[in-house]
């Protein structure tokens, strides 16, 4: 389990302002919008409505207004249609939209640019027919199959959270059995809203490790959706909304293969997906993507590149306070494995103050960290940096508040996530053993030795083998300790462990 799962212009300036190249605008050929953006620009200023106003009312951030303006960014699908009644545009900017547009040859992006976003990719390749929707432990993949989205935690890449309805499953079905060249054909709202779909039901089942298949059904949508985009390039249109979709399905990818202890795999995913988010201007997928990267080298306790990770994710928008706080705890985390107490109690302090500030705009582009799940995750957080500040400093005040962090995020896990409840529950009984209360942590750990050792999540391992040394090197000799060992031992053989 990971702790915590739109474009800005650098200089802070969110109203009209296009970046310059040597102190003009940028050439109308590097602007295949620009015809496009210019007509934006008069309706919105004629409408008396600001780009942060217009943003707000078609689903957008401010800073996305203000790169279609600038003739930066192709609109999305659909965004056009919504735009003209808005502004009284009687369907001119629809219009606009529709013609391709060329900056350069064989697409849109520049040839040194699509190699480095259509590189080779992990795996098999496309496999005609390949995937499945998963179930939901009942073997029928389409109960609870979403009316609408945002959906399980997971917004739609061309309007965000404004409610967009779901193709039937059949429909997704039969996009798992598309060629890339084949999606062409297909209504693109439709196939990215069937494909968000997926990624919801995909994301909810590893989150209650359920479905078998999930990386195999990740990972073929994933060369699915980058050959689509490849197709859309070459045709002269910039893939957005494919990039979007592929970054959110990598980071389910470096997720999963984290999971499974394959940390090279992992890793090529995650670097995959920054790639993509960035090119699309993701933001909520970098950050998202870089916490993962955090996660997977905090497991080499690596503290310095998890610290660079987690700065870097600081430094996307300081203006979003959901990013801002997310940055804090992982950087949290990071100072702890560093054994220095004073900075991660001050980003933890930063990070609990930012998450009591964050408002609807932060809720709706991160909903993973509002009410209950939000709680969850960052006490959670919390918890991992008191506790491995605690196992490397001996202090067993700071390891006390690791029980407390501990157990709240626990009274706030939903109870279908299992494999967060084990991990919790591991760092809940390490806690106590770093505050020096043998008898708790026995308590809360003998119950769940033999599902924590039959454990493929990598992340779990990493707190039961931080548990195991702790109780050996402090009690080794105690007959409880033993006992415990010998739990442990038959577990292992049962499961023909080494």
């Amino acid at each position: 389990m990971s702790d915590v799962h739109r474009a800005c212009d650098p200089a802070g300036r969110a109203e009209d302002g296009a970046r310059t190249g040597g102190g003009g605008r940028p050439a109308h050929g590097d602007r295949p919008w620009a015809e496009f953006g210019a007509r934006l620009r008069s309706l919105r200023r004629r409408a008396g409505l600001t780009q942060l106003q217009l943003g707000q009312l078609v689903g957008y951030h401010h800073t996305l207004i203000s790169k279609l303006e600038s003739g930066l960014r192709e609109p999305a699908a659909g965004l056009a249609d919504r735009l003209d009644p808005l502004l009284g545009a009687g369907g001119e900017l629809s219009a606009l939209a529709g013609a391709p547009r060329t900056a350069g040859s064989p697409g849109v992006l520049s040839e040194a640019v699509g190699r480095a976003l259509f590189a080779p990719l992990p795996g098999d390749g496309f496999l005609p027919g390949g995937g499945a929707l998963p179930d939901d432990g009942t073997g029928d993949g389409e109960r609870a199959w979403p009316v609408r989205l945002p959906d399980r935690e997971v917004i739609c890449p061309l309007h965000a959270s404004e409610g967009c309805s779901v193709p039937e499953p059949a429909f997704v079905r039969g996009l798992l059995k598309e060629s890339p060249e084949g999606l062409r054909a297909v209504p693109e709202t439709e196939a990215v809203h069937g494909f968000t779909a997926l990624l919801g039901r995909l994301t909810q089942g590893a989150a209650e490790d359920r479905p078998p298949g999930a990386p195999e059904t990740a990972e073929h949508v994933l060369h699915l959706v980058v050959g689509w985009a490849r197709q859309v390039n070459a045709s002269g249109r910039l893939p957005h909304a494919q990039l979007r979709l592929a970054a959110a399905y990598a980071q389910l990818a470096g997720q999963l293969r984290m999971a499974r202890g394959q940390a090279a795999v992992s890793t090529a995913w995650l670097a995959h997906g920054l790639r993509w988010a960035g090119a699309s201007d993701d933001v909520i997928s970098q950050a998202s993507l870089l916490g993962d990267l955090c996660t997977l080298v905090r497991l080499d306790r690596d503290a310095a590149s998890a610290l660079v990770y987690a700065q870097a994710m600081a430094a996307l928008d300081p203006r979003r306070v959901w990013v801002t706080a997310l940055a804090h705890l992982y950087q949290a985390r990071a100072y702890a494995l560093r054994q220095d107490g004073p900075e991660c109690r001050r980003h933890i302090a930063l990070a609990r103050r930012g998450l009591a500030r964050l408002d609807r705009r932060d809720g709706a582009e991160a909903p993973w960290l509002t009410g209950a799940d939000g709680r969850m995750r960052a006490e959670s957080a919390v918890a991992g940096a008191l506790r491995d500040l605690a196992a490397g400093t001996g202090d067993r005040a700071t390891a006390r508040r690791a029980v407390t962090a501990t157990a709240e995020s626990l009274a706030h896990l939903a109870p279908r996530m299992r494999p967060a409840r084990l991990l919790l529950t591991l760092r809940l009984a390490d806690s106590h053993a770093c505050a020096g209360d043998l008898e708790a942590a026995l308590d809360v750990a003998t119950p769940v030795v033999e599902q924590a050792v039959h454990s493929e999540q990598s992340t779990t391992v990493h707190e039961l083998r931080g548990l195991h040394s702790r109780l050996t090197a402090g009690w080794g000799s105690l007959s409880q300790v033993r006992d415990y060992r010998e739990r442990v031992r038959a577990a292992a053989a049962t499961a023909g462990l080494p």
